[in-house]
């Protein structure tokens, strides 16, 4: 049996106002003729399909579109589970439809931890796999909430409530494949954040877990299942040295920060349960790139960028000691009739004086929310300590929020 394990796909997200339709429409063109090439059995995928928790219809056509086109390939099955970018409810409303289909959609925990064990069956009916395919768990789904909690109480009952559910759903799992078959593979999916995960500048994650204790500890899943198919980190990676627990990664650099970044799928062909792991790259759609420097550095790498006659988004950062007035223009007349766009410029001397009070700066759109408040921190020379738990009741605040959005729907 062969499984492809992909995840953060992050349909419709934008990079700095720019669409990117093509890139996704290209990727899941590529994804679906590898699964047809490689004649791949099942494919799992982890979690974030959509950007926003109301994507728009093109985002959403792509994604069904691409589910019609496996489902008729040699792929027999399709598991797919809500990350926290998705809308649990629209992840699972056409649920019934795409069971006709082999497809598998979880997008939230229910009262049934069945909802969340999958059988793969081969064409007679025979048992090949089971999948515990276990959606991102929001606070509400695993914790209970008290009045005048703390931050550090609330982050221990989530992390004691998401290690309880995966116990729970490893054990029920584990009778079933046993009672069925006991050498078929017994399959985890999650989106998480394990111990010692790697992220990267500006993708989206870092920032909702610095300082915070909501990071699972690999040895709940290393114990009972064969493979560990993982979501929500954005750079593929083994965890905790395991070959069998992975992340696959986002198919696209969701920003400047991971534009060198060699991009994959992991593809794991059984044998019973024993396991063949190995990685496909992903081919780049647009490329990207971050260029630092000083004002005449910066203007000569542009310069080559320029001669290589490819499509390239930039991102800039003036590292230079003194502010470029005007380096947007020198730019813009460096780049004019060619390839070469620059979606963002950031100055670090703008950005200093912007938060030492400068009142000839300009703006902080530079600056993103996480930015601020460290910035904020540091200037009000707030010990490391309590900056640590500050970060943590701020990023806990920004969870809180995005709780309120789905309690919205």
């Amino acid at each position: 049996m062969k499984v492809l394990h992909t995840s953060d796909w992050h349909l419709g997200r934008l990079l700095h106002a720019r669409r990117r339709y093509r890139e996704f429409e290209d990727f899941l063109d590529w994804m679906a003729a590898t699964i047809e090439r490689s004649e791949i059995d099942c494919l799992l995928v982890a979690g974030d399909i959509f950007d926003t928790t109301t994507p728009s219809h093109r985002s959403q056509e792509l994604y069904f579109r691409f589910l019609t086109r496996v489902s008729r390939s040699s792929c027999r099955h399709v598991v797919v589970i809500a990350g926290n970018h998705d809308s649990p409810s629209l992840i699972n409303a056409p649920r019934s439809l795409l069971e006709a289909l082999n497809i598998y959609v979880v997008g939230s925990v229910s009262e049934k931890i069945d909802d969340e064990i999958i059988v793969l069956r081969d064409g007679e009916g025979r048992a090949e796999a089971v999948v515990c395919a276990v959606p991102y768990l929001h606070d509400r789904f695993v914790r209970g909430v008290e009045a005048g909690e703390s931050p550090e109480t609330k982050e221990q009952k989530l992390l004691t409530g998401i290690v309880d559910h995966y116990q729970e759903v490893a054990k029920h799992s584990q009778k079933i494949r046993d009672s069925l078959d006991p050498n078929i593979p017994l399959i985890a999916m999650g989106h998480l954040f394990t111990a010692g995960g790697l992220t990267v500048d500006g993708d989206g994650v870092r920032g909702l877990y610095v300082g915070t204790i909501t990071h699972i500890n690999p040895s709940v899943l290393a114990d009972n299942f064969d493979y560990v198919a993982l979501g929500h980190l954005h750079v593929p990676q083994r965890v905790g040295g395991s070959d069998s627990i992975r992340y696959s990664g986002s198919p696209l650099p969701m920003g400047f920060g991971e534009a060198r970044q060699q991009k994959s799928v992991v593809v794991v062909t059984f044998e019973g349960r024993k396991s063949r792991i190995e990685t496909v790259d992903i081919p780049q759609f647009q490329r990207l790139e971050r260029v630092e420097g000083d004002y005449q550095s910066l203007l000569q790498e542009i310069e080559r960028l320029k001669g290589l006659d490819q499509s390239i988004w930039v991102e800039v950062i003036h590292t230079g000691n003194s502010v470029a007035g005007d380096l947007r223009e020198a730019i813009e007349e460096v780049t004019r009739d060619s390839k070469v766009e620059v979606l963002k410029l950031k100055d670090l001397q703008v950005l200093n004086a912007v938060l030492e009070g400068d009142e000839t700066s300009p703006t902080l759109d530079e600056l993103t929310t996480e930015d601020v408040f460290i910035r904020l921190l540091e200037a009000s020379e707030v010990d490391k300590d309590q900056r640590d738990q500050l970060l943590s009741t701020y990023f806990e605040a920004l969870r809180e929020l995005e709780q309120q959005d789905l309690r919205a729907e």
